[in-house]
């Protein structure tokens, strides 16, 4: 899988002095440096201790040069016609930011659709965003000090919408060029209670410190990461219904929300289905009827 992912990185219409490929092995059980003797002149490979996904982007950060950067995780790759449309945006526009889709399985290639630009703020106040850092390429200068959050799951919630927030040229495009390979074993699909209630805890962590964040923004700024922190505990809300089934632990997550001026949700029309599932939450009945239908939605055929 990585030397697919490498593949579709070196197929891209990229001179070698024009990338810059970082391979950051977090200290894997058996490294893969024997299978990619055939990439070392196109591959930076480091090792180093596991210290998880957080900081091995961290690193990856702290060692790039790029005008641009680019996240990969090293079983997913890039869909070379799609994001050639990415890098056509970096190259003739102006371009802080540029936010495409991903795909899970092969589409049918079709024509794009581009908004912009505007800034990152103005994008997080009037349209919905992907939360994956994987899910767009970013100019390195605006980055600053801004890290991934070590030991956490959600990083990616929690970095996103800071960074759009430093970015004034960003566009959004509907090209899936990313790939991204659905595994039962990978971190985000652990099955097991611990892990779960991990993420959770994680996810509803990273909701209070943006929520802490946007109080000491400009008001624009404020508004544009409340949206996204609505947005963000609407979610935490649904995935304790459907990860968790149990109505005891629910009440208790929303009377912790309540408790940090989180819950209810804010009564705006941010999407139809924020505004469906914010009037549900809104009643015993209502939280009942989601409990009972969400987790069977959920389900795999």
């Amino acid at each position: 899988m990585i030397r697919q992912c490498i593949d579709s990185i070196c197929a891209l219409s990229l001179r070698a002095d024009e990338r810059e490929i970082i391979v950051v092995d977090d200290g894997s059980t058996e490294s893969p440096i024997g299978q990619l003797s055939d990439y070392l002149h196109d591959i930076i490979y480091v090792r180093k201790p596991n210290g998880g996904l957080s900081s091995a982007r961290n690193l990856g950060l702290q060692m790039a040069s790029g005008r641009f950067l680019q996240f990969v995780d090293g079983d997913d790759s890039l869909l070379q016609r799609a994001y050639e449309h990415v890098l056509d945006g970096a190259r003739y526009g102006n371009s802080d930011l540029i936010m495409f889709n991903f795909a899970t399985k092969p589409q049918a290639e079709s024509d794009y659709e581009d908004v912009g630009p505007m800034s990152g703020q103005e994008l997080m106040r009037t349209r919905n965003i992907h939360g994956s850092a994987c899910c767009y390429l970013f100019r390195r200068n605006i980055l600053g000090e801004l890290r991934f959050t070590p030991g956490i799951y959600h990083e990616d919630e929690e970095f996103t919408p800071l960074l759009l927030l430093r970015a004034e040229s960003v566009y959004q495009t509907t090209a899936a060029a990313y790939f991204y390979r659905k595994r039962p074993e990978s971190i985000t699909n652990a099955a097991n209670m611990r892990h779960k209630l991990k993420r959770l805890d994680d996810l509803k962590a990273v909701i209070v410190r943006l929520n802490q964040t946007a109080d000491t923004l400009p008001t624009q700024d404020r508004s544009a990461l409340q949206r996204r922190v609505a947005q963000l505990t609407m979610d935490f809300i649904y995935q304790v219904m459907i990860e968790t089934r149990n109505r005891q632990y629910l009440d208790q997550q929303l009377e912790s929300l309540r408790d940090l001026a989180l819950f209810p949700l804010p009564d705006k029309d941010y999407t139809t289905k924020y505004t469906w599932f914010r009037r549900l939450t809104n009643s015993s009945a209502g939280l009942s009827l989601l409990m009972q239908t969400l987790p069977l939605l959920n389900r795999e055929p």
